[in-house]
């Protein structure tokens, strides 16, 4: 069966924030992926509010500048942002026995995303499918702001020792301030916004402009306040 987000039984319908922006990009992740396309997440909020592990992992985290933070998106009834929209396979991503038409993620899903909930959120589609020119909403999944209780009720304290406290980091979810995005992160993920079309298709009211200034004007660092846009004018480097 086929629902109309375009997933059946068999797929599932991602939402990409970040680095999946980009087909290119999501294909290193999801190389079955089908029916890029792009989507608006509602009532949620697209921050850099938190530090991966994985930053500290392969060494691209500056603890001393606190330029460590990735991104995530958390509820705030009013926002949105655009985001990639795409079905996969079904390949070990959902746990076997979730009740429904609920999405329950497996292990395997969660050790990859260890920090966030993964869950179901409503996104419109971009393109109109209706003679009356609606935006259809739908549902897809997307990782999610989580807590430091919730990250250490899942994998235990010395999961949380190993990945976060060894490296100086007392908190995840924690922040308020002072953190900014990881540079490298950061750049990867403005150039999957950019490059969401293609170079010869590009214009700033296409496909690639609206994925692009979403990402600079809906986008925002821990204070919530400053966007990426003016981020990067204050520091171009």
């Amino acid at each position: 069966m086929t629902s109309a987000d375009g997933a059946d039984d068999d797929h599932i319908t991602i939402l990409g924030f970040g680095s999946l922006l980009s087909e290119k990009s999501s294909r290193t992740t999801f190389p079955t992926l089908k029916n890029f396309r792009l989507g608006r997440v509602l009532d949620h909020r697209r921050t850099f509010a938190h530090p991966a592990s994985i930053f500290f992992q392969r060494n691209i985290a500056k603890l001393e500048t606190l330029e460590m933070s990735s991104l995530s998106v958390e509820y705030k009834e009013g926002f949105s942002m655009v985001c990639s929209v795409f079905e996969v396979p079904n390949e070990g991503l959902a746990a076997a026995d979730a009740p429904g038409n609920n999405f329950v993620p497996s292990q395997k899903f969660l050790d990859r995303e260890e920090e966030f909930e993964i869950t179901k959120v409503r996104y419109e589609e971009l393109a109109t499918s209706s003679s009356s020119g609606e935006q259809e909403i739908n549902e897809g999944v997307i990782c999610r702001r989580s807590t430091d209780e919730a990250y250490i009720a899942r994998w235990g304290q010395e999961r949380f020792q190993k990945n976060y406290l060894d490296y100086g980091i007392k908190t995840i979810w924690g922040w308020n301030e002072g953190i900014r995005p990881c540079p490298v992160y950061l750049r990867h993920c403005v150039l999957a916004a950019w490059s969401c079309d293609s170079e010869e298709r590009w214009s700033k009211d296409g496909v690639g402009g609206v994925c692009y200034k979403s990402f600079l004007d809906e986008t925002y660092l821990v204070d919530r306040v400053t966007t990426i846009r003016a981020y990067i004018d204050q520091y171009p480097e």
